[in-house]
């Protein structure tokens, strides 16, 4: 069908006429804690239980969701995704890192970007009894792997 462009101005990228390819895209991002809120996370002493292991899990379910969260996200069939909580003691933080690939036609940055912010928002959600100044950022592409643009890697 090739009706018009919706009143809206907002449609799905098109990528019929595209050839499948191996895709991979590598996310990160952070948590600032205080030092009680870094030593409960790290402690795994939260009276919620332990904030990495249940991030972990979010953000592979966020990374398997993103298409839901987002109108224009082309839902894909995931073939791989790792989800990583590592702390850094030295800046009271958290870095929750994704990698995500599969074959498709599509990239699956929005996949791994998804995974990070929903293992931020996991350890934020069960941390914040202990501590309520936490803060998020830095949330960012690595490298991403494969398509038509080939490969990019971010400036150190």
């Amino acid at each position: 069908m090739d009706a018009p462009t919706p009143a809206s101005g907002f449609h799905m990228a098109d990528v019929r006429r595209k050839r499948p390819s191996e895709r991979r895209a590598v996310a990160v991002g952070e948590l600032r804690a205080g030092p009680v809120g870094f030593a409960a996370l790290a402690g795994k002493t939260l009276p919620k239980g332990d904030a990495l292991a249940m991030a972990e899990v979010a953000g592979l379910q966020g990374a398997k969701n993103a298409a839901q969260l987002m109108p224009l996200c082309h839902p894909l069939s995931l073939e791989y995704v790792d989800v990583r909580c590592v702390p850094v003691p030295e800046r009271h933080a958290i870095r929750v890192y994704c990698e995500t690939s599969l074959t498709a036609k599509t990239g699956v940055e929005m996949e791994a970007l998804t995974a990070v912010q929903i293992g931020l928002l996991t350890i934020y959600d069960m941390c914040k009894a202990a501590d309520r100044g936490m803060v998020m950022g830095e949330i960012r592409v690595l490298e991403k792997h494969g398509g038509k643009s080939g490969d990019w890697v971010a400036a150190a």
